[in-house]
């Protein structure tokens, strides 16, 4: 099986096996966000657990 070249760009393993991900609406209309709410995207956060199966799926990860 091949790896899903979109979901390989966009996630990574942790060394305990977990997925990360970047946050969204941060590349564009900024002037209306508040520093707090930019600063808070820019950290990046552990995929939901529903969705944990799904990207292992796309990722080719057992």
């Amino acid at each position: 099986m091949k790896t899903n070249s979109g979901a390989k760009k966009r996630f990574t393993l942790t060394g305990s096996g977990k997925i990360k991900r970047k946050h969204a609406f941060k590349s564009h209309i900024l002037t209306k966000k508040t520093k707090k709410q930019k600063r808070n995207l820019t950290h990046d956060a552990i995929i939901a657990s529903v969705d944990v199966k799904g990207v292992k799926a796309l990722l080719c990860v057992k």
